[in-house]
């Protein structure tokens, strides 16, 4: 049984190729310039050097055709035909207060979808275009919604509910959503696997850590709270993006620079958070290299950071009634353990002790660490994401009809046997 999983952007379809049977992926790329001409797709198989080809691709359509004409070529493709792939699942953003969990698309679905793309102009029409091109490329197989907001739909009311006017919420579900889902999933439930505990017995702090940056407090094995909200703007210092800012902000420099809504959008999403602050880099290791050379505005970067990240660590652990471990993931996450240590220091009042040369000596992506002393009470672990897992999962779970809540479906990667290839 092989899975395709496609990520439509506005411009660009993501797609992995995954064997259920050997549990590995087989291929995996990238269309590029999808609708803004000199498209081309980007092909990779383990073991082999990485493809290449332009390609022009008017809609997302023509891409979609595209990747399966490549997954099939005789040179380049691991399939024979195209009846070997047995299903297509699709990430989709935002999925409102409707989807709680992943669902088998069918035209009922993707009106629902489409209800609420509102909530995520940028993200939902692409994901929505993705799914209506992949039905009609592959009309006979089964295709499968995953959500980025299913997993935090167990937030209670007064975590979710914002304190504006109520009738913002029931006019136009004006909440609190939060994002990254499938990776919040996956690594508290290796965390719990770790702990060697039953996920309801848990309280975790998740940490997602990439250019997009949000955390969870899971507290028995569901997500309580989020940091990011409606959008995913609110919360962490990002890559690009402010996360929580004083609210009048905007409005002041909209008066103070003349700025319109869409100006002040890009601005907020595009131009601030470490960039902002740096005023050149996104890249952390680069932020990194430039304050060890003396770059002030580059240490204070990593210092809002790290503050921050310090301050939703004790706010959720508040929240929740004590933690067992907190989780670090995503490439800075993973890889960052400068930031890691500055965000953890001081903490040790909370029973949060830092072994600083596994920290320091923990800086890969392919295995799962304790980055904490034997005797921290609170223990803190550095795991891998592994969101495409997830996602193939839920879609072979709906296919073989044994899907259902995440606290009752059997994830391999739950199980204390389970290895990452």
């Amino acid at each position: 049984m092989d899975i395709l999983a496609l990520n439509c952007g506005s411009s660009s379809v993501k797609y992995q190729l995954f064997d259920w049977k050997k549990k590995e992926v087989i291929a995996k790329g990238m269309v590029e310039r999808v609708t803004i001409g000199d498209s081309f797709i980007i092909h990779e198989v383990p073991g082999r050097e990485t493809y290449r080809e332009e390609y022009e691709c008017p809609d997302h359509q023509v891409a979609i055709h595209l990747i399966i004409k490549i997954l099939t070529d005789a040179e380049h493709g691991v399939v024979k035909e195209i009846k070997q792939i047995s299903a297509v699942g699709h990430r989709v953003v935002h999925g409102g207060e409707q989807f709680t969990r992943s669902v088998m698309i069918d035209d009922n679905v993707l009106d629902a979808i489409k209800a609420v793309q509102h909530l995520a102009p940028l993200h939902n029409p692409p994901n929505i275009s993705g799914i209506e091109a992949a039905r009609a490329v592959l009309p006979d197989v089964p295709h499968v919604a995953i959500f980025d907001t299913a997993f935090h739909q167990t937030m209670p009311r007064h975590a979710y509910t914002y304190p504006l006017p109520y009738e913002w919420y029931e006019k136009y579900g004006v909440r609190r959503y939060g994002f990254h889902g499938t990776s919040h999933l996956y690594v508290s439930k290796r965390a719990a696997v770790m702990l060697g505990k039953d996920p309801k017995d848990c309280n975790i702090i998740t940490m997602h850590i990439g250019n997009g940056v949000s955390h969870s407090a899971i507290k028995g094995g569901v997500s309580v709270d989020t940091s990011m909200g409606l959008t995913p703007l609110e919360g962490a210092v990002m890559g690009t993006r402010c996360g929580d800012i004083d609210p009048a902000i905007p409005m002041f420099l909209q008066q103070q620079e003349n700025l319109s809504p869409k100006e002040l959008d890009s601005i907020l999403n595009k131009k601030s958070g470490i960039l902002g602050i740096t005023g050149q880099f996104t890249d952390r290791r680069d932020v990194l290299e430039s304050a060890a050379a003396g770059d002030e505005r580059c240490a204070l970067a990593l210092d809002i950071e790290a503050y921050r990240l310090k301050k939703y660590i004790g706010s959720y652990a508040a929240a929740i009634g004590g933690i067992d471990a907190v989780v670090f993931t995503a490439g800075v996450g993973e890889m960052g353990w400068q930031i890691r240590e500055k965000a953890l220091e001081g903490l040790e009042f909370m029973g949060i002790i830092l072994d600083r040369e596994k920290n320091r000596n923990t800086m890969t992506r392919k295995s799962e660490n304790v980055i904490s002393t034997p005797d921290s009470k609170v223990k803190v672990f550095v795991i891998p994401t592994d969101e495409e897992l997830v996602f193939t999962e839920d879609v072979v779970g709906i296919l073989e009809g044994t899907y259902t809540d995440h606290m009752k479906f059997r994830y391999s990667f739950s199980s204390r046997e389970f290895q990452r290839k």
